[in-house]
């Protein structure tokens, strides 16, 4: 089945990390723009078109907080997601009062992409597999929820 084919802005100042998701959401049939700061990645949300958003908070020269909440304002409906090792609840809190719609703390990628998918509504139907070594697998028509 093909997939339609959704904008990814991709903001990430961990080279390593940053061609990791680049290349796994490329190879699920995203198109991606990888940004390493907070200010490209927001010149680049202001002069494209973009369908979803996935964020580090912690960027060079602008940081992921101020450029969701840039970003909400410009497009309040994008989804945006943090994509973090900061598990704070007080980082949290602030994300969701600035309205980021989840934040992605684990180390499942095909997790991360169902999540994904579902934001986008890309065919809730389609049942989304993680590796057999995880052994999740993700069935329900619900969105996701942020955990507390």
């Amino acid at each position: 089945m093909k997939l339609n084919r959704y904008n990814i802005l991709l903001v990430e100042d961990d080279i390593n990390l940053g061609f990791l998701l680049l290349e796994f959401l490329q190879s699920h049939d995203f198109d991606v723009k990888l940004f390493r700061d907070g200010e490209g990645g927001y010149n680049a949300f202001k002069n494209n078109h973009f369908d979803f958003c996935i964020l580090d908070i912690m960027l060079p020269s602008m940081d992921g907080m101020t450029l969701a909440a840039r970003i909400k304002k410009l497009n309040e409906k994008i989804p945006v997601i943090f994509l973090t090792a900061k598990s704070l609840k007080e980082d949290k809190i602030k994300g969701f009062k600035i309205g980021v719609d989840d934040y992605f703390i684990g180390r499942s990628l095909d997790v991360f992409i169902s999540k994904l998918r579902r934001y986008l509504n890309d065919d809730p139907s389609v049942k989304i597999e993680c590796i057999p070594k995880v052994g999740l697998i993700l069935t329900d028509n619900e969105k996701p929820r942020a955990s507390n």
